[in-house]
């Protein structure tokens, strides 16, 4: 399943990635199409298998603030929209932390990893505990001597102990703040800002996070699950040549290989955001080398014979973005003069292609006349393997390439009608939209 990793229709950001018995979970928050506020009343859990990572499935929704699909509101004290859950499991049961926006935070459990969730309580405490008990962007860890700690916070890291036998009590003076750097003398790519998610390899904690610099995920290293945690790095930044927003997720380790779970934007917001997931490798001194933003999700390579949806592009420069038309729809639209559109990675084989291989583009036209350059490897630099034409209305705008063998990531550059006179009108405008594109031999 290439990235987004979810069918296209679903907005799953915040993505908590658990591994519980053979299947693989992710717990998020859910964002609404072209929403203009961040996230919803509700959660909704998605699972694949472990031997099969793209056949995602939905359980529906496993907890609301709010009355609906047949279900009533899991908090009677309020209403308001549901951010960022995580879930453990602790004696065979399968407990959900959820943060509600400017309220008391939750906690549910359920007999099943997919849930529903029955509330089980509001966080208890009788001594200090950071963040106005909100919980914000909660993370829990149940390390392997039983015992449990819950990491939050917005813009100021903190972690409480849990009593482990009731998963909701705070543990008096367990609180410990700035978990992780956050003075002002920090500087803001290392500086805490929200979205805590801890993680134990080995004998080391780990604790990703988002950092002031919001468009990156960051994560630190500490030899206790108290901290204090020391930066050492950032893992994916969401913003590298494509319209950024805020991130958050986490990592997980699934049939021995390690990814990176994350969300990019859509729909011309910072709203509507969509999981998606990269490898990342994990070296022996426990560093993460960052990796880039593709499109591959948990592919090792895109087949150019296959149609490829214009919108699982990892690179969309000068203004174009993703656009949802309806629940089976979506095109890069706002494409103008000079836009980008980038995809990583095809693999397009070792067969000598002869003269060539044929483009062809499903696109909606915009009334001009314009064309598209296809470039391999660099959108400036990279050898040009054929220019196409692109007509006014809609259709498939075919073009003959430049034989292609290998693994390549593949740039298509709008071009204004440059070739007359006429091209002078059309500065600016809207030049058409990118439905699919297939390579054919």
């Amino acid at each position: 399943m290439p990235n987004p990793i979810l069918p296209l229709w679903e907005y799953i950001p915040d993505g908590e990635p658990r591994v519980f018995g053979d299947r693989v979970y992710l717990y998020g928050s859910h964002d609404r199409t072209a929403g203009d506020a961040f996230c919803d009343y509700k959660l909704k859990v998605w699972s694949a298998p472990l031997n099969n990572l793209n056949e995602w499935q939905c359980h529906g929704d496993s907890f609301r603030t709010r009355p609906g699909e047949k279900r009533p509101s899991d908090t009677p004290w309020t209403d308001h929209c549901l951010y960022a859950p995580d879930v453990v499991e602790k004696d065979g049961k399968y407990y959900l932390y959820a943060y509600i926006v400017g309220a008391k935070g939750a906690v549910g459990v359920s007999d099943r990893p997919e849930g529903p969730f029955r509330l089980l309580s509001q966080y208890r405490y009788t001594d200090e505990v950071g963040d106005d008990g909100i919980f914000n962007d909660a993370g829990v860890l149940v390390d392997t001597d039983g015992k449990v700690y819950v990491y939050y916070g917005f813009e100021h890291s903190c972690m409480n102990e849990l009593d482990p036998s009731t998963m909701c009590d705070v543990i008096p003076g367990t609180l410990q703040k700035s978990v992780i750097e956050d003075g002002e003398d920090v500087p803001k790519e290392r500086r805490f800002f929200e979205a805590s998610s801890p993680r134990k390899i080995g004998d080391t904690y780990y604790l990703i996070y988002s950092p002031r610099r919001g468009s990156r995920l960051a994560y630190a290293t500490s030899s206790s699950p108290r901290g204090p945690f020391t930066y050492r790095g950032y893992i994916i930044d969401n913003g590298v040549d494509y319209p950024a927003g805020n991130d958050h997720g986490s990592i997980a380790c699934l049939n021995g290989q390690w990814y990176v779970f994350y969300h990019r934007m859509t729909n011309h917001s910072i709203m509507s955001r969509r999981a998606c997931v990269e490898k990342i490798n994990i070296l022996p001194d426990g560093t993460i080398p960052p990796v880039e933003m593709t499109s591959l999700g948990f592919e090792d390579a895109l087949n150019p014979y296959q149609i490829t949806p214009a919108e699982i592009a990892c690179v969309l420069k000068g203004g174009c973005f993703i656009t949802e038309k309806d629940l089976m729809t979506r095109v890069i639209t706002e494409i103008t003069d000079g836009c980008v559109m980038g995809y990583k990675y095809f693999d397009f084989g070792q067969d000598h292609t002869g003269d060539g291989l044929t483009l062809a583009l499903q696109v909606r036209g915009m009334g001009v006349r314009c064309k598209v350059r296809v470039r391999l490897d660099d959108p400036e630099q990279g050898p040009e393997i054929g220019l196409c034409d692109i007509g006014t209305g809609d259709g498939i705008c075919r073009m003959k390439t430049a034989p292609v063998t290998g693994r390549h990531a593949l740039y298509l550059i709008a071009e204004n009608r440059t070739d007359s006179w006429t091209g002078q009108f059309f500065t600016g405008r809207k030049l058409f939209e990118l439905q699919s594109f297939v390579f054919l031999k």
